[in-house]
């Protein structure tokens, strides 16, 4: 113990692997339960940068065990090409365990993936394109591949042949694609099976048994609660779950097993994707965010979306995941503007609404309720107290502390790794 849940508290991109990175010296697992290769975490360690799509950012802390849960949707071919570029660079990565009850994403899932968005057009989700809606499909149609399948030729071919059967039929005649061949995907995935087998693992029986021996273990969700496939903005959602309670299906431990739960958050607000975002900006002071902050995905380079806080979405994050603290990140983005405006509730047709609508219609003509803060001029990167804060940006943080519901443990202050103000202890067993 203590076991550990890590969530993005907005749409993404929040700094999730700046977070993880700074609990890396005092963990000994850190687990991706959820989704695929279709985000990034970007971690700054000196003058290197990493990124990080498919890989759990705790492989880049010597000692800890980095694991891909049964809940991750796994392209092969791209977690060979992180770790071969990873390994250039000097980063063991031999401890890499890689759950047998993943699902497998195939050729023919990125095919699908691209070519339905087409189709839909202006109703597009605004997927990555990567495969991971469709290969979690398969698995709740209960056709999926699934990474142990790999290991058994005859097992592969029988399913890769069930699930095409009604694919080939959507791709020739509603699509107007050609067929994929059942033999061609075989050979393709059978390819990956020598070098995988030794990374395959029980992970549930692993994590089980390392929480029994007093290890510390790290569960770091992918995407973010905004982007939950239940919980989020939906349909503009991904298609996992990215939420707390992920971590306990996407990992096979128990939820009487979990300590704490983090909430990662910017100073701001950002999006990438289609969807309603009630603090967006289409001014100045977006265009002055998107740069200052380097708002560029890390999976897809797409400019992300940027708002003001918007601490309605913040407190529905602490209510679905039950967060017990809060990593503010990027607050050095916001120094330089004169002032900050902090959403506080929502109007929706001349109705105030304190928490989030559970209408979708109602989220989409949400009009933000704003609370103005004074801003700040000094360079804030050096600091490593709040007491080095200026006055106005540790008032900022005490505004965000009490409209948010939940306290702020961490805040970032810069891109590097040691540009982070510690307030509480991240890891606190209960009791």
């Amino acid at each position: 113990m203590p076991a550990v849940v890590l969530v993005g508290a907005q749409w993404g991109d929040e700094g999730k692997g700046k977070a993880t990175d700074l609990l890396g010296d005092r963990v000994d697992y850190v687990v991706k339960f959820n989704g695929g290769n279709n985000a990034g975490h970007t971690v700054v360690i000196g003058d290197e940068k990493y990124a990080l799509h498919l890989l759990p950012s705790g492989i880049l802390s010597p000692g800890v065990t980095p694991v891909i849960a049964n809940g991750v949707v796994v392209d092969i071919e791209v977690l060979y090409e992180e770790l071969d570029a990873l390994n250039e660079r000097g980063v063991d990565t031999s401890k890499l365990l890689v759950s047998s009850g993943a699902h497998v994403i195939a050729s023919y899932h990125r095919t699908l993936d691209k070519v339905t968005e087409r189709f839909l057009g202006k109703r597009r989700i605004g997927t990555t394109g990567r495969g991971i809606g469709p290969a979690y499909a398969d698995k709740i149609n209960r056709v999926g591949l699934r990474i142990a399948d790999l290991f058994d030729p005859k097992i592969l071919a029988e399913k890769v042949e069930g699930s095409l059967d009604q694919k080939n039929h959507l791709l020739v005649k509603v699509y107007n694609r050609r067929a994929v061949e059942v033999d061609e995907v075989v050979e393709e995935l059978l390819a990956h099976a020598e070098r995988l087998k030794p990374m395959v693992a029980d992970t549930g029986l692993v994590l089980n048994r390392a929480l029994d021996d007093d290890k510390t273990v790290l569960f770091e969700g992918g995407q973010a609660t905004m982007l939950d496939v239940d919980h989020g903005t939906y349909p503009f959602v991904t298609s996992s779950n990215a939420t707390a309670g992920g971590a306990v299906t996407g990992s096979g431990v128990g939820p009487t097993r979990i300590d704490s739960v983090i909430g990662v958050i910017k100073a701001y607000t950002t999006r990438v994707g289609e969807g309603p975002f009630p603090t967006e900006l289409f001014d100045a002071n977006g265009e002055y965010l998107l740069k200052t902050g380097g708002e560029y995905g890390v999976t897809t380079g797409r400019a992300r979306r940027c708002g003001w806080y918007d601490s309605v979405i913040a407190r529905y994050s602490a209510r679905v995941n039950g967060l017990t603290d809060l990593v503010v990140t990027k607050l050095d983005v916001l120094t330089g503007m004169e002032k900050v405006p902090v959403c506080v509730a929502y109007d929706v047709d001349g109705t105030r609404y304190d928490e989030m609508p559970d209408d979708q219609s109602a989220f989409h003509h949400a009009k933000p309720i704003y609370e103005e803060f004074p801003g700040w001029w000094e360079d804030i990167s050096h600091c490593r107290t709040l007491e080095e804060l200026p006055a106005n940006a540790r008032a900022y943080l005490n505004a965000l502390e009490d409209v948010s519901g939940c306290r702020i443990s961490a805040v970032g202050v810069g891109p590097r790794r040691d540009e982070i103000i510690p307030v509480h202890d991240l890891v606190h067993p209960r009791g």
